[in-house]
């Protein structure tokens, strides 16, 4: 039997079946270019890789049409499928475990879209169609938000009106807490122990840091929503709310304008034009003075939380690189990381270049503080956190 996981995104589909005790994908596929002319649709199933091309007016299209292609390759989804899990983004102060999806809770999921409007409405859609293709079939949400819901007072709480901050749910939730939790684990079981005081650098298009003491989160990058901490792909990332008054008053921005500006415009996107690191390689490589900057300023950021969690953590035991940039840009490692020998951080260079697809050691046998790449599981932890809540209710 097998768990469907479906994370319908800010601006994709990914769909996968897994089995939650091997851990074996057993079709996997993708939506994109959703709201163009000639949207597409991949799907892999038993090694073979189907394609279609056609408008995609919204999440829902996509993953319906999704849907039609799994049946046709021969997928029996209302026999094999045990459980969907959905990935949420934001659970708010409500959820903070997997849960079991009915109309209620389906709104309570929408209604907290004014704290994460780029991607809770999206996964609403995906919710919805996923239980009208499967209605038998047991749903389950389970929250990018849940992992960080016990950070310490201290590391979750903005210095704001505490009223105000109570009447409006403003607090730092933390984000990727499904990859940031699955990672630490492995870390944890790689090296046979589970005291480890960790950093987790979870970096792709979207991209947090976490402190994670005896598989505690003690603090994280990201706040009341996705946008708070590194410099991501297209999101700036920490900046001064004064940024936004600003703009507001001198460029006669309102708050839709600003908020496409520092969640779609900015990040590496915003400085260099592109998001996508491999071209922001190339253009560094051809002497593009804005593509080094953005890269200058990614590290830079970078470095900031990674010597801002030593302190919290007071002892290191391992730095934990993951997610497309984490486990493939050596540069990124070797950039973040460099100079720090001092601090017991040694990187082995031949090893941070050796790509591979397993979790691996990358420092060297003498330091103090290990370096490592675990690559990110999400799919397979949503599955398992789905089966193990519907084992339960049975």
């Amino acid at each position: 039997m097998s768990v469907l996981v479906v994370n319908s995104g800010s601006s994709s589909v990914k769909f996968q079946l897994v089995d939650p005790e091997s851990g074996e994908s057993l079709a996997s596929g993708l939506v994109e270019q959703i709201g163009e002319p000639e949207g597409r649709i991949v799907l892999e199933y038993r090694g073979v890789e189907t394609e279609k091309r056609r408008e995609i007016a919204d999440h829902g299209v996509g993953l319906a049409v999704a849907f039609e292609m799994l049946a046709d390759a021969g997928v029996a989804l209302g026999s094999d499928v045990t459980a969907v899990g959905h990935r949420v983004v934001h659970g708010g102060e409500i959820f903070y475990q997997p849960t079991l999806i009915d109309d209620a809770v389906l709104k309570q999921i929408s209604d907290l879209s004014s704290l994460a409007p780029l991607h809770n409405p999206p996964n609403v859609l995906g919710i919805e169609v996923a239980r009208e293709q499967l209605p038998d079939v047991p749903h389950v949400a389970v929250f990018d938000t849940a992992f960080f819901h016990t950070l310490p007072a201290a590391a979750s709480t903005y210095a704001i009106d505490r009223d105000i901050a109570k009447a409006h749910g403003i607090r730092r939730y933390g984000f990727h807490g499904t990859s940031h939790e699955y990672v630490s684990q492995q870390v944890a079981e790689f090296l046979g122990r589970d005291d480890l005081n960790q950093i987790v650098l979870h970096l792709g298009n979207g991209a947090s840091a976490s402190a994670i003491a005896s598989g505690v989160p003690i603090d994280t990058s990201m706040g009341l929503t996705p946008l708070e901490g590194l410099v991501m792909g297209t999101r700036s990332g920490d900046i001064d709310p004064g940024v936004v008054m600003h703009l507001r008053r001198s460029a006669d921005m309102d708050v839709d304008a600003i908020d496409q500006l520092l969640n779609r415009q900015s990040g590496l996107k915003g400085l260099a034009g592109v998001n996508d690191f491999r071209v922001l390689g190339d253009r560094i490589a051809d002497g593009d003075d804005n593509a080094k900057l953005a890269y200058d300023v990614y590290i830079h950021r970078l470095r900031k939380y990674i010597g801002g969690y030593m302190l919290d953590l007071g002892r290191l035991d391992v730095i934990t690189f993951t997610a497309g940039v984490g486990e493939n840009a050596a540069n990124v490692r070797g950039d973040a990381l460099a100079g720090l020998e001092g601090f017991g951080i040694k990187i082995d260079q031949e090893r941070n270049t050796l790509r591979s697809k397993e979790a691996r050691v990358v420092s060297t046998d003498s330091s103090a503080v290990k370096v490592m790449v675990v690559p990110t599981n999400e799919e397979l932890a949503i599955a398992r956190a789905a089966e193990k809540l519907v084992q339960n209710i049975d």
